[in-house]
């Protein structure tokens, strides 16, 4: 390695040491200066090289270049005179020398500063960046390409693009030379980023490189599919409000109309013209705003009566208010005409008298018994809920066959579809033929436009417990026959099969045997109905059972009644044991809520005395020549007393029959609706 000897402990040598130190091509053997606080002695000092003031002494070492940089001409000549075969370089062009160093020195000091600068901005913004050179390799990475691939910085920079992001595409760009702007790109299933690509290139168009510059964009995609949602949830809700058959109106946070449906206008006669804007007084004839009253009090209000519109309709308004985040915004209400109401309210009394239509709501679990006769009936209704054959339940009135229905339906496959229950013998025949096989339109007068499935159609793949099947006229006998044998049916007024897969079960309290040899009961349906009968025995054969009912039935009206009565009396219930019970479990029934109403709230046991009606329907039953006792009641009616009459009569004669509405029927010589419509009026049962 060469030396060199610095003369000269100024700025100039400070920059002649610095860059010779730094370049480690040169040896600095020595700094002269006669300064000895000089800048660059100070370093020399520091770095370990000699100082001196008398640069004739280093001389002798004959060092290889000698640097003057006093900028003392005089100096110059003397050492080129003393050492003519010295490489000595003048003290102009080392100042020069230093002059460019220094700008250098300054130029990267610059350079490094924007270095600095540019390293801050590309790991502080938020896009990933992605640079490789033209060997396709990575020269910058940064944090939030870190962050949004989940690569770390010092595992991707100088390795191979393809190594790392395989399908980067930014091989392709550095080819291609072409941009690639805002293109989806897909990381993961559920991870997508938006991307652009360029080719870096010089001034002269040479290619040194291709840049990626990415955004993840999960986040933005899944709050647009949230605002999407809410758009379309808004404009659902919209759609709800205005097909909605219910008036709705809707209020500011002052009371002034915001919203209203069709449905409003219509029952008020106001348009929106009228209301929107307006105080929410606007549309009431009589009465006070509800509106107001909920937004005053922040809690909703129902069932308030009033009148509305210039047609003074009566109504019934139900309002609530809107809160968001703790702020009241408003509020909406809900108005339903009220003559429509009460006209509804008498068709679905009539509905519910004509027919019931229920789901099961009963299991065997809730069967009481656990005498030999009712086990017995209980195994079979559980063999024939796991079969698809019909079912025929047989016993007397009040027994609980429509339990056992239920609770086959329940037990077996068809549970999670429909259950319809339809007494044959409330409804004509007509009417029960529309009913249950549907009709087309136009079948006969009144019948509804485009037609009506029946309630076979409707328990398709379900359930339909037909009870009191020995009261079916022979026209009705022969089509329910068909729908056993060909499972499907035609409507009334139609011409097409309808193809129907409902399981039957049927009960009756008729004596079927002796209706098919008088010839009222066909004999082939009989043998359809009765692939697997059941008979469930009368409470009289099953008194042991009579003691769990009393707790069933009373917890029962407990809950229906309010009251919080714990059972009966050992009196009490010997009573019972000791009644026949022609009314069956029903009959049990009555008798434990009569008793229980009249008991006081103090009592909490039933006693014999409470039983004092069950001595009243004995004596009623077993009066002289077997007619009921019914003395005139003073201060009643004509009427009262006839009706009276009439219900008592009926209660004694159901007892006598053991509760078989049929015999009843005819034994009065009535037909058995006309006795199902008196025994709906007397609430007889």
């Amino acid at each position: 390695m060469q030396t060199a000897l610095i003369i000269g402990g100024g700025q100039g040598g400070l920059s002649v040491l610095k860059i010779l130190e730094n370049s480690q091509m040169m040896k600095v053997t020595a700094v002269i200066d006669v300064n000895e606080q000089a800048p660059a002695i100070r370093l020399a000092e520091e770095l370990g090289i000699r100082t001196g003031q008398d640069w004739r002494e280093f001389m002798k070492e004959r060092p290889d270049v000698v640097i003057e940089v006093t900028g003392d001409r005089r100096v110059f000549s003397e050492i080129r005179q003393c050492h003519p075969n010295e490489i000595v370089i003048p003290g102009s062009f080392a100042h020069l020398l230093a002059q460019l160093l220094k700008q250098q020195e300054e130029l990267i000091t610059q350079l490094k500063h924007q270095s600095y600068q540019y390293d801050v901005m590309f790991e502080s913004i938020d896009e990933g960046m992605v640079v490789i050179d033209r060997s396709e390799r990575i020269i910058l990475f940064n944090k939030s390409a870190e962050r949004i691939l989940g690569i770390f910085k010092k595992e991707a920079i100088g390795k191979s693009i393809t190594d790392v992001i395989p399908n980067s595409r930014l091989p392709q760009v550095l080819k291609q030379q072409q941009p690639e702007i805002n293109q989806e790109h897909k990381l993961t299933s559920n991870e997508k980023i938006i991307t652009s690509r360029f080719p870096m290139l010089t001034e002269e168009g040479e290619v040194i490189g291709a840049c990626s510059i990415f955004k993840d964009i999960t986040k933005v995609v899944h709050l647009a599919e949230e605002v999407t949602n809410l758009k379309e949830i808004q404009t659902m809700l919209k759609a709800i409000i205005f097909s909605s058959d219910d008036a709705i109106s809707v209020v500011d946070e002052k009371g002034r109309g915001l919203l209203i449906n069709p449905a409003y206008t219509r029952l008020t006669g106001l348009s929106e013209r009228e209301v929107i804007g307006k105080p929410a007084t606007i549309d009431i004839s009589e009465g006070e705003s509800v509106h107001l009253q909920v937004l005053d009090k922040r809690q909703p209000v129902r069932g308030v009566k009033m009148y509305v519109g210039p047609k003074r309709k009566e109504v019934v308004v139900n309002v609530a208010p809107i809160i968001v985040d703790d702020q009241l915004k408003g509020s909406v209400g809900v108005i339903h005409d009220l003559t429509e109401i009460q006209t509804l309210t008498k068709q679905l009394d009539r509905a519910r008298q004509i027919i019931r239509t229920l789901e099961a709501k009963y299991t065997f679990e809730e069967i009481i018994g656990s005498s030999e006769e009712m086990k017995i009936a209980v195994e079979q209704a559980k063999t024939g809920a796991n079969t698809p054959a019909t079912v025929l339940l047989r016993g007397e009135s009040g027994t609980g066959k429509e339990l056992f229905a239920h609770a086959i339906h329940n037990a077996s496959t068809r549970r999670y579809n429909k259950f319809i229950r339809v007494n044959c013998a409330a409804l004509t025949e007509s009417l029960l033929e529309s009913e249950l096989f549907g009709y087309e339109e136009g079948a006969f007068s009144g019948a509804r436009r485009g037609g009506k499935r029946g309630l076979f159609e409707e328990a398709n793949n379900g359930s339909m417990f037909l009870d009191e099947i020995g009261e079916l006229s022979a026209n009705m006998q022969a089509k329910l026959l068909r729908v056993l044998q060909e499972h499907e049916i035609v409507r009334v007024g139609g011409t097409a099969s309808i193809s129907v897969n409902v399981r039957i079960i049927a009960a009756t309290n008729v004596d079927l045997e002796k209706a098919i040899a008088e010839g009222t009961f066909r004999e082939d349906l009989y043998y359809r109905l009765n692939r697997m009968p059941i008979h469930i025995p009368p409470l009289r054969h099953r008194k042991t059972d009579i003691p769990l009912l009393c707790d069933r039935l009373i917890a029962k009206i407990n809950q229906d009644y309010g009251r919080n009565v714990k059972g009966v009396t050992a009196e009490a219930l010997n009573k019972l044991m000791n009644y026949s019970w022609p009314g069956n479990v029903r009959e049990l029934e009555n008798v434990l809520g009569r008793a229980m109403i009249f008991l006081k709230y103090s009592d909490h046991w039933i006693d014999e005395a409470d039983l004092s009606s069950l001595t009243e329907e004995r004596e009623a039953v077993h009066t002289e020549k077997g007619r009921t006792d019914v003395s005139p009641r003073h201060g009643c009616s004509l009427q009262e007393i006839m009706d009276g009459y009439e219900k008592e009569l009926l209660q004694s004669r159901l007892v006598q029959n053991n509760g078989n509405k049929t015999a009843t029927a005819k034994e009065l010589n009535i037909s058995i609706r006309s006795l199902y419509y008196k025994l709906e009026k007397y609430h007889l049962h």
